[in-house]
């Protein structure tokens, strides 16, 4: 299937407009705003590894201390310090989460057992579109881990991610980055932002970049800008809006297969060059498309309560075709290729509405939250299988020689019987309301309840509109509570109790799964409860610490009786154990890690007993930046990750490794810094993510990135 080609919306034009002579004025004394969101404290230079507050997981500016839920925070200088530009850079430091392969087209995140592409979202709003995100308008990204469905509602399995973009705040920003290195890595970047007068102020970001990869034939292409506009209205109300454009083009890279025999009882990746590309890349290849527009009105009252309204308006364009490996044969003399593709049009349209306010009932003190989000998501999906060989063939796989795995002949895509032509309209109405209650210095809780009212239409098209199951809709009505207790025996430590519950409707993640057979099933059901420590060491310097278990009921898999028949079992169990350190050990020394033990199984149905998919039992990660003289610096850090298994089926083990990182940091001038990253310091052989058994894609070798930041 032909896919739109790449538009050719200049960058340059926005840019140009960024640094045009309005945007060197004066700078003015910054305005009264409304609000201050999502602050975070930052003491000197790279003391910004350590965030103090965050409104993600409450929806009110909160003490990290004082939220009773496991949140890891990476921060710009984090970001920047480990030239990170996608979210799989940015788990690497996040205990409890991994990155799966996501089949080489789109971010799919685990957390605590639970592989999602929809748990992500930017400033609070959902994102959940299957696209690989850049992090050049990003000022930080949270990880909540734990279901929190009643701020963020459906889904959330495991947790979310939240992306918080870089806003105007009446600061000068003048700021162009360059990055270049191993495998013609070439990238450029722009953030520019200054008050425009007392009321208002702007902020312009892009980024342009242009890279190869160690994997044979491999390209990523992509831009995008996002201009946002602030204005002071009054003393008490601001108006912030945004608006980006967003293009990815790169290859679908689905990695290299397993081994077809078992070796000292089990199966692990083939033994490969790592560059070697199984397939054809020249037609894997992804473009994502995104417009995306947003508005937030803040006004705040006498008496100090907040009435908060937010928008995003977001369309989507993706499209991915794949050639890709599946088994190999026992001589390992040939491998199996199949191949289809897939597009995706979806328009999300969401709009929320927080009032925020403070009281007192006797000696008990409330920030109380009240709430309502609404939201329309138009889906439409299609997709075809290649069929290998002339037009008319019904081949949907080849083999080729494994010591030349590459497929150039006719490939003919159209539809198999089983592929999806369809449209989908979900709608969600939802309330909420939460209090934050503080008893004593020493004790705390925060309770809360949503209530979501979702309904999805599925249309397959392939059908015809007579048919009984051409439209099939479903209903849910999801309630979802939280609770959490916190004890402080001084100000800087908490520990905390907290249990929560979250759903996830038959509608899946691409609003796609729903059949005639699991219309009615309840939806999916997600049970945490978590034991938790903070301590905030000094002001630079954060110790996390939680214990938990996650409870995974209501799954739909076939009847072990009679497959053609589904039914529900109280599916999987994940449990365990995260530790994170972030900030200063010195006023020279400064660090980013933690560990984390985790273990899962499935407790019924025909994989009963089994491990997880995607979960290490063992994660640690330690990234240490050492200030060695005033304009020196140096970077040192290692990754361990556990073995763990590529797929549910157990068959297949991808092996543990630890990997080494470093930096050198040299500031030229008060405007100009420079740094190189050297990734895989020792060039240690091992795999960077799995997608399934025959899609396991091998880590990178040493590689080494300058990368130049002039501020003006």
């Amino acid at each position: 299937m032909p896919h739109p080609a790449p538009r050719a919306t200049p960058l340059a034009l926005a840019l140009a407009l960024a640094l045009s002579p309005a945007a060197h004025a004066a700078d003015p004394a910054p305005p009264r705003k409304p609000t201050e969101l999502d602050k975070v404290e930052v003491v000197g230079k790279a003391d910004a590894y350590v965030a103090t507050e965050s409104s993600t997981a409450t929806k009110t500016p909160t003490p990290l201390r004082d939220i009773p839920q496991s949140i890891t925070v990476v921060t710009q200088q984090l970001i920047r310090d480990q030239a990170m530009s996608n979210m799989a850079d940015v788990v690497r430091y996040v205990p409890g989460v991994t990155m799966a392969q996501g089949e080489g087209n789109r971010d799919t995140p685990v957390l605590r057992g639970n592989s999602s592409t929809s748990d992500l979202y930017v400033d609070g709003m959902r994102d959940d579109v299957q696209y690989l995100r850049d992090l050049y308008n990003i000022d930080r990204v949270e990880a909540l881990k734990g279901p929190n469905a009643m701020i963020f509602g459906r889904g959330g399995s495991g947790g979310v991610i939240n992306r918080v973009s870089k806003q105007p705040n009446w600061k000068t920003v003048r700021e162009v980055s360059a990055q270049f290195g191993s495998w013609d890595k070439r990238r450029i970047a722009a953030d520019v932002g200054q008050a425009i007068n007392d009321a208002s102020a702007f902020r312009v970001t892009g980024v342009f970049e242009d890279s190869d990869s160690y994997r044979d034939d491999y390209n990523v292409r992509r831009w995008g800008v996002n201009p946002t506009f602030s204005v002071s209205i009054s003393d008490d109300t601001a108006v912030t809006v945004g608006y980006e454009h967003f293009e990815d083009d790169r290859v679908a890279d689905r990695g290299q297969p397993s081994e077809p025999n078992t070796f000292n009882g089990r199966r692990t990746k083939l033994d490969a060059v790592p560059s070697v590309f199984f397939g054809d890349p020249d037609r894997s290849d992804v473009t994502a498309y995104v417009d995306a527009l947003t508005a937030l009105v803040e006004h705040d009252f006498a008496g100090g309560a907040t009435l908060r309204n937010r928008t995003r308006i977001a369309n989507y364009d993706k499209f991915y075709q794949n050639v890709f490996p599946g088994a190999v044969n026992a001589a390992r003399t040939q491998v199996n290729l199949s191949a289809y593709n897939n597009a995706t049009q979806r328009t999300n349209v969401f709009n929320q509405t927080d009032l925020v306010w403070n009281a007192s009932t006797g000696s008990v003190k409330h920030t109380l939250l009240a709430g309502a989000e609404l939201g329309h998501q138009d889906n439409a999906n299609l997709r075809h299988t290649g069929y290998f060989g002339a037009p008319g063939s019904t081949a949907t796989s080849v083999l080729v020689p494994l010591d030349n795995p590459r497929y150039t002949g006719p490939i003919d895509w159209r539809q198999s019987a089983t592929d999806a032509r369809n449209h989908s309209v979900a709608s969600v109405g939802a309330l909420y309301v939460q209090d934050q209650l503080e008893f004593s210095p020493q004790w705390q809780a925060i309770v809360g309840v949503r209530f979501d009212h979702f309904s999805v239409d599925f249309t397959n098209e392939r059908l015809e509109p007579s048919d009984p199951n051409a439209n099939i809709s479903s209903t849910d009505n999801l309630w979802s509570p939280r609770a959490g207790v916190i004890y402080k025996p001084t100000e800087p430590v908490s520990i905390y109790a907290s249990y929560s519950i979250a759903y996830q409707p038959r509608a899946g993640e691409q609003l796609a799964s729903l059949s005639p057979t699991n219309k009615a099933f309840d939806p999916e059901k997600f049970t945490n409860y978590e034991l938790g420590a903070k301590w905030d060491i000094n002001p630079t310097l954060a110790f996390t610490a939680a214990v938990y278990q996650l409870e995974r009921t209501n799954v739909v898999v076939p009847s072990a009786t009679d497959p053609t028949i589904s039914v529900l079992v109280d599916g999987q169990r994940a449990k365990g154990v995260e530790v994170g350190l972030a900030g200063s050990l010195a006023t020279w020394w400064h660090v980013m890690g933690g560990y984390a033990w985790q273990d899962g199984e499935v407790l019924a149905g025909a994989d009963k007993g089994k491990r997880l998919a995607q979960l290490p039992q063992d994660t640690f990660s330690l990234w240490n930046r050492f200030d060695v003289a005033e304009r020196w610096g140096v970077g040192f850090g290692a990754q361990y990750r556990d073995e763990m298994f590529a797929q549910l089926t157990n068959a297949v083990t991808v092996k543990s490794f630890t990997r080494y990182d470093a930096a050198v940091f040299f500031d030229a001038s008060d405007n100009l810094s420079l740094q190189l990253n050297i990734e895989n310091l020792f060039d240690k052989e091992y795999v960077s993510a799995a997608n399934s058994d025959n899609n396991i894609l091998p880590g990178s070798p040493r590689a080494a990135y300058v990368s130049l930041r002039y501020a003006f």
